[in-house]
């Protein structure tokens, strides 16, 4: 019977963990004691799994000590793989946790990744790292495999075990082994890829594919304001089609569809080729925030604002709706563009966590609205906001912008 440890206990790990420690015996690791301390009283602060989930998963134990995984012989890793300021692949957590595994590691083990990398990644940033901490032969005394996460952090229908699971191994005989351990909590069933870059490579293209997609319709938007026409009339009215890909305009933020494209050009850029159609969605995608907040200061001004010192209320921080994660969230290129024109920015999210957004973007959240703005963005779609009566925060000449055609067209000054 096998013994699984998952490295990094964070929106991928923790779900993967649970499931598994219905069936096997599972020590979830994480370096952060806070973390471990949450999930030893069955709380997840992420949100993903309720206390009854986790302790349903009654073969499921945490640690944050290396010698608690000693007597693992499968290990998960599924830390995050975040970019630099000069959008460059960061491996610093990939590269960690592979040190701690290598230190644990016993002949016939079996290091499977998680974490999105550039196809090629696993075979040769990882394994020379788990060869040279482990003093083992790749191939011969340990095995790797690959099986790309696709948790959707905040989704509910979607959930791990609803959703086809690719998987890989660096040996035909271990590729079978990883098949049958996902398949056996998977009931969406297992696609098994030919090799570990195959595996790397589909998904480095699924988000690719959306931040495409998603640059083009913000490219439509682009277009249509300046010839004055709602882009998101024009959308529906071609949604009738069948084949029309239902995608809308936006901030493209997050640890997936705003990074993972940029693993793959990274790679491809490594082997003399420059991609084009990639970067350029990119491009689009990233300039949306400071778009949004020269149009909408356009509209502050057109309404005879005067824009130093002028009261803006934003409306949600996360990088996507109903969802506490903030990682890469874009709408903080608003905040920044709207202080440029010296405003003064609130910001209210009540699913975000004030520490961390402090933390992360030295912002102070507000805990409620207590006043009248000169401006509103709506720029999050949370659930909760439906609730709100925005009349009650609205001067005679208030601005209201919304990002998400959240609100009724009559009810706003402009939308994305």
């Amino acid at each position: 019977m096998d013994k699984i440890c998952v490295i990094g206990l964070g929106y991928v790990g923790l779900p993967l963990a649970a499931e598994f420690g219905k069936q096997y015996e599972v020590i979830g690791f994480d370096i952060k004691q806070e973390r471990i301390d949450q999930l030893r009283n069955a709380i997840d602060t992420t949100l993903e799994l309720t206390s009854e989930e986790l302790r349903a998963s009654k073969n499921l134990q945490f640690t944050t000590q290396i010698t608690d995984i000693q007597a693992a012989n499968v290990f998960i890793i599924t830390v995050p793989t975040p970019i630099d300021q000069y959008k460059k692949p960061d491996l610093t957590p990939l590269r960690k946790a592979s040190e701690t595994v290598g230190k644990v590691l016993k002949k016939g083990d079996i290091v499977i990744y998680e974490s999105t990398v550039y196809p090629g990644c696993t075979e040769e940033d990882c394994v020379p790292i788990l060869e040279k901490l482990s003093g083992l032969r790749y191939n011969k005394d340990f095995f790797c495999g690959y099986s790309p996460e696709r948790i959707n952090p905040g989704d509910k229908q979607h959930t791990i075990t609803r959703i086809k699971k690719v998987v890989s191994g660096s040996t035909p005989e271990v590729a079978k082994k990883v098949q049958a351990l996902y398949a056996s909590i998977i009931p969406a069933g297992t696609h098994l890829a030919s090799s570990i870059r195959v595996a790397e490579a589909s998904k480095a293209i699924e988000n690719a594919q959306r931040d495409i997609n998603i640059a083009f319709v913000n490219e439509l938007s682009l277009i249509f304001d300046r010839m004055g026409i709602d882009t998101n009339e024009v959308l529906e009215a071609a949604g009738t089609k069948w084949n029309f890909l239902p995608f809308k305009p936006g901030l493209v933020g997050g640890h997936c569809i705003g990074v993972d494209p940029y693993y793959l050009t990274h790679k491809a850029e490594s082997l003399g080729y420059h991609p084009e159609v990639i970067l350029a969605g990119r491009r689009i995608n990233d300039n949306m925030g400071v778009f949004i907040a020269n149009k909408f200061v356009k509209l502050m001004l057109n309404k005879g604002h005067h824009l130093p010192n002028a009261q803006v209320l934003i409306l949600g921080i996360t990088f996507k709706e109903n969802c506490p994660d903030i990682r890469n969230s874009r709408v903080i290129d608003i905040i920044n563009e709207l202080k440029d024109f010296n405003t003064q920015v609130d910001v209210y999210d009540p699913w975000a966590d004030t520490e961390e957004v402090h933390h992360e973007y030295q912002i102070s959240l507000i805990p409620e609205i207590t006043k009248q703005y000169d401006g509103i963005i709506l720029a999050v779609k949370h659930d909760k906001f439906k609730e709100l009566i925005i009349e009650k925060y609205k001067k005679t000449n208030t601005v209201v912008y919304d990002i998400k055609a959240f609100w009724d067209k009559n009810q706003v000054d402009g939308r994305l």
